[in-house]
């Protein structure tokens, strides 16, 4: 048996430690209740919507508080990101701008990456109800849905945005 045998150390590594033999015991077990407050994702079809309601008039004062300070005026950019505009920009030989009315697929991403990320300095701050009202603005200033159409867990996987069927299918799973 050679020092260099890989299979030897791994065996003189587990004599020496018998505890490693059993797997590394980090934490403890977490309850399915605990871990559910984790689970924020939304899928494309709207599963893991949360209850609440929104229009863009309600988003517009909830973007004024806490969203235009980095997307700008109306959503429009500056001084970080733009969420509208952009369309027609996508197609080849020309400088893509990827926002949310030009390039996004689905409706719900724009819920569930509000829910997650901001306002980029509160992520998580904002209720349900803000979501679906935020959201809401942002589809409207993108022409997307009119200003008094409510979002809510039911009407939200149903906008159709534009760039739907921009996308290639993953290969291993084929739709």
């Amino acid at each position: 048996m050679s020092m260099r045998d890989p299979l030897a150390i791994g065996m003189i590594i587990l004599l020496a430690f018998p505890a490693l033999a059993q797997g590394p015991k980090l934490g403890q077990p977490i309850a399915p209740a605990d871990a559910a407050a984790w689970d924020i994702s939304i899928a494309p079809d709207g599963s893991g919507l949360p209850p609440g309601r929104g229009t863009a008039k309600e988003g517009e004062a909830v973007f004024a508080a806490k969203c235009q300070a980095c997307h700008g005026d109306r959503a429009a950019g500056g001084p970080n990101d733009a969420l509208v505009g952009g369309v027609g920009s996508l197609a080849p030989g020309k400088a893509p701008v990827k926002t949310v009315g030009s390039y996004w697929p689905y409706a719900t991403t724009l819920f569930d990456y509000v829910r997650r990320a901001m306002p980029f300095q509160e992520a998580k701050s904002l209720t349900s109800a803000e979501i679906y009202a935020v959201s809401a603005y942002i589809l409207n200033l993108n022409d997307i849905i009119g200003p008094d159409d409510v979002l809510d867990a039911q009407s939200l996987p149903k906008v159709r945005m534009p760039n739907r069927d921009g996308f290639n299918p993953f290969p291993r799973n084929p739709k």
